[in-house]
């Protein structure tokens, strides 16, 4: 079978790496919901999965058909392009046939990271994303709008920032159906909005007052030591603003429209579904 195959595969069980994460856990509950057999990759599954212990990788690709592939915390990140080589590798030796890659959209690593796919004989499918949406109550971004000041090195570059549900929707579409092998999704959102402004549409729909407040890189990168950050998890995150927070991604993609046949989730959507949870209250 050829990397342009356009035949489904049948839905025999499908690996969600990630599984408990932004993305993957949508993935996750999509594919249950249509009776696809799941296992979830995660330390905290059986059996367990780790991107570090090349060990534990037979046991979760055994009786494997297709894999959603999405690496923690980025394609970006220091290790991510040998481990996403080697992984690929062992997907093929146990048999997988099919492969949804979760990539960047800007990021030399992950590109990358989707040649090796591209090469490997396995049908496959690369949903490139732009900013998650989800970052401001699913990350790191969280406890700041909940302590009602985000502080960061973002100036004026207005970023399509992606909602998790398109994200997730995208890739179980490849996973499930006909027409998507061979395709490149780049997805975000249907409009860009500085970081100014997705705080400010927040704010709004959480009826608080969160200011935004730009600070040079230097001074961001010393504050996340202070605060105890790893130093690669620091290092990670300089790297996205300072280089791919640069406007490359700044125009909104046509990724989920074309994948789905409708428009992605507009922030504003996010912003209001999630101030209603109240994640947000102080």
């Amino acid at each position: 079978m050829t990397n342009n195959a356009q035949n489904l595969i049948e839905n025999g069980l499908t690996l969600v790496l990630g599984g408990t994460g932004k993305t993957g856990r949508r993935v996750v509950e999509r594919l249950e919901a249509l009776d696809v057999p799941v296992r979830m990759g995660s330390r905290s599954a059986s059996p367990a999965f780790e991107w570090t212990d090349e060990s534990t990788w037979p046991a979760v690709l055994q009786d494997v058909e297709k894999v959603y592939l999405s690496y923690y915390p980025d394609l970006a990140a220091p290790g991510a392009v040998d481990a996403v080589r080697s992984f690929t590798a062992a997907a093929v030796d146990a048999g997988v046939r099919q492969v949804v890659l979760l990539s960047g959209r800007g990021e030399d690593e992950a590109q990358e990271c989707e040649r090796i796919v591209q090469a490997s004989g396995l049908v496959w499918t690369v949903v490139r994303a732009n900013w998650f949406a989800q970052n401001f109550s699913e990350d790191y971004l969280l406890d700041p709008v909940r302590a009602g000041e985000v502080v960061l090195p973002a100036g004026d570059v207005p970023e399509p920032f992606v909602d998790a549900d398109d994200i997730a929707d995208v890739a179980v579409a490849a996973l499930t159906q006909n027409g998507h092998a061979g395709e490149v999704y780049e997805v975000s959102g249907p409009r860009a909005l500085t970081f100014a402004e997705a705080v400010a549409e927040i704010g709004r729909a959480a009826g608080r007052d969160v200011p935004f407040v730009a600070v040079p890189l230097d001074d961001y990168a010393a504050e996340l030591r202070r605060q105890g950050l790893p130093d690669d998890l620091v290092e990670f995150l300089t790297y996205l603003f300072g280089t791919v927070l640069d406007g490359r991604n700044s125009q909104p993609a046509d990724g989920v429209r074309r994948a789905l046949g409708r428009d992605p989730k507009d922030f504003a959507d996010y912003a209001r579904q999630t101030a209603a949870s109240g994640i947000w209250s102080s």
